[in-house]
């Protein structure tokens, strides 16, 4: 076979295989090339999740007719004044966006430069199809339409429209964290997702994108090693997701996906949070250029660090040390209990209890001490009530304590494998006997998997009973958060989880399983909307409904920390033994370990 030349319109084809995957990765070059030109105002304009329609409006720079018609051309960039490819500052600079794109949809765009007449250019699917004057205030409009109409090979690989929709917003948001000073406004299907102003400072407009609560709950971050800078926002660790979905890191105003950055945030916070907890954070690397290489992706979201070590560094040790800074701070949750002061003294008896003591006390005491009624003489009285009197001041009132009911001694420990509940460590693990050694068993982790036991077998029996709330509690989550859960609604109730949709972004909670008892409702409803983000395409029906159970097993487990009785110990154990799956949690950690005799014995030097 002969080697031939491509045709210009496969070439671009091709090209645009590698630069435009879907539609947020075409958005991300039109609003990066809004951003290099100049613009202090970005409104984009999404249809059908931007499959159908996707629009850029900025008030940069434009374009005259003649820049237009080189900008639709391959590798024709303004972004590379020289060949100095090692010090680029533009989000954007191969000049491959534009052509890739028209390539495969329908693109119009119109630009006027200040002080000339606008321009309009239109090409289907790699065809100029026309052009001429337009009226626009200075500045470009960018339309794509019908993105990969024509090319049914890659349209049959695109995800649903919500899914498409959520990734063309977590672009746009990573671009204006990384601009606070651009204003960005984002609209789908003719409905506001968000709008922030320009020339804000960079934690408000982190807040603004992720979670208001953050502004209150993070520390930030201002620390240098060598030449090399991080500035950002840090989550308190207790201010976690359950996914990795709000990580934003930048390295000189570029938003990127690197391992290296991933895996030293996780290093930095490894001995704060479980393994299934990840933080909210926001981290910008600044470095001269000749440090970095943005070079090494087409779609420009990978790096490469010429001193890696170093980037690691300074970003254990800048999170290290703010976290550190911030002492014993944690998250700040409303609190719903209504606390209630007990009286701390007995009620008064008929003489109060000092004045019977008092040197001129009307009367004798007289007492019983099992053998008959003895009396005090006046005098002898009067001289041990004149001292008691006076070291009056010295004494506390007694302290006051409830009475528990009486119950049967602890069953024998050879009747059970997991023994008998002898006590409470750290108000965290049980410690049992069994008649073969000393077992420990974490509460929350063997509680997490018997409540996702109970749950499944009540989903299979017919559906989990719901306790319904006395007032509904409104949870605010993000839109796309809110798309999901109400795709979700019909499982959820299945779950005993009833819900409803509350405006663009909130949620109303109506009822709640009844096993789960009065847990932490907002931290449910949004762990289950982060789990159907990570999984909700990619599994089936029974193992979504095994994920959204597993996470409402965890809202709804005794927690760590949590003072037990024996009685309450002791069921717990039984249940686990007649409980399948109960040596795992639900995130495959142990819930027990046992100390046979004779590991206990080498320990002491017996064997």
């Amino acid at each position: 076979m002969s080697i031939r030349r491509l045709p210009e319109h496969l070439v671009n084809r091709i090209a645009a295989g590698e630069v435009v995957e879907r539609p947020a990765s075409a958005l991300k070059e039109l609003v990066e090339n809004a951003i290099d030109a100049g613009a202090s105002r970005i409104v984009v304009s999404l249809g059908q999740g931007g499959i159908g329609r996707i629009e850029v409006i900025d008030d940069g720079c434009g374009m005259d007719p003649d820049e237009m018609a080189l900008a639709l051309e391959r590798h024709a960039t303004s972004k590379l004044p020289d060949d100095e490819i090692d010090a680029v500052t533009t989000l954007g600079f191969r000049g491959e966006a534009l052509p890739s794109i028209a390539s495969v949809a329908r693109l119009s765009i119109e630009s006027r430069v200040r002080g000339a007449d606008g321009w309009s250019r239109t090409i289907d699917n790699g065809r100029v199809v026309a052009e001429g004057p337009a009226a626009l205030p200075p500045g470009t409009r960018i339309l794509v339409e019908d993105l990969f109409a024509r090319v049914p090979a890659r349209r049959k690989f695109l995800r649903s429209d919500r899914s498409e929709y959520a990734a063309c917003v977590d672009v746009v948001k990573r671009l204006a964290m990384a601009r606070p000073d651009v204003g960005f406004t984002l609209d789908h299907d003719g409905r506001r997702n968000f709008s922030v102003p320009p020339g804000e400072d960079r934690p408000s407009r982190v807040a603004a994108l992720t979670d208001r609560a953050l502004a209150e709950n993070s520390v930030g971050i201002d620390y240098e090693r060598g030449r090399a800078r991080l500035g950002g926002v840090a989550g308190l660790p207790t201010f976690n997701r359950g996914i990795a979905d709000h990580q934003y890191l930048f390295v000189n105003g570029r938003p990127v996906k690197d391992r290296l950055l991933i895996g030293a945030l996780r290093g930095a916070y490894q001995d704060m949070l479980a393994r299934d907890r990840h933080p909210v954070v926001a981290l910008f690397v600044e470095l001269p250029g000749e440090e970095v290489d943005v070079n090494v992706h087409p779609a420009k979201t990978e790096v490469r660090f010429r001193d890696p070590s170093l980037i690691r560094g300074l970003i254990i040790g800048g999170l290290r040390h703010a976290l550190d800074e911030a002492g014993h701070r944690s998250v700040q949750r409303p609190q719903d209990v209504a606390w209630q002061q007990e009286p701390m003294t007995p009620p008064a008896p008929s003489m109060p209890l000092w004045d019977q003591f008092r040197p001129d006390a009307a009367s004798a005491a007289s007492w019983n001490n099992g053998s008959g009624a003895q009396t005090l003489t006046r005098p002898a009285f009067q001289s041990q009530g004149q001292a008691m009197w006076e070291a009056r001041g010295s004494y506390a009132p007694a302290p006051m304590a409830r009475a528990e009911t009486a119950t049967a001694q602890p069953p024998e420990a050879v009747r059970f494998p997991l023994g008998v509940a002898r006590g409470q460590v750290a108000a965290t693990y049980i410690v049992a006997e069994a008649e073969d050694g000393l077992v420990l068993v974490d509460q929350h982790a063997a509680h997490e998997r018997l409540v996702l036991e109970r749950m499944r077998r009540a989903v299979a029996d017919g559906g989990v009973a719901r306790q319904a709330l006395l007032l509904p509690e409104v949870v605010e989550l993000d839109e796309n958060g809110c798309d999901r859960l109400e795709a979700r609604i019909g499982e959820l109730a299945e779950m005993g989880l009833e819900l409803e949709r509350f405006g663009p972004r909130a949620m109303l909670v109506r009822a709640t399983p009844a096993m789960l008892g009065n847990g932490d409702v907002v931290g449910l409803v949004t762990d289950l909307a982060d789990e159907l983000a990570a999984f909700d395409e990619a599994l089936s029906l029974k193992e979504r409904i095994d994920h959204v159970a597993a996470t409402m097993a965890c809202h709804g487990s005794v927690r760590a920390g949590r003072v037990l009785s024996v009685a309450e110990m002791n069921a717990l154990l039984r249940e686990m033994e007649v409980t399948p799956h109960s040596g795992q949690c639900n995130h495959g950690r142990p819930t027990w370990v046992k100390l046979a005799h004779g590991d206990i014995e080498k320990l002491f030097g017996r064997k």
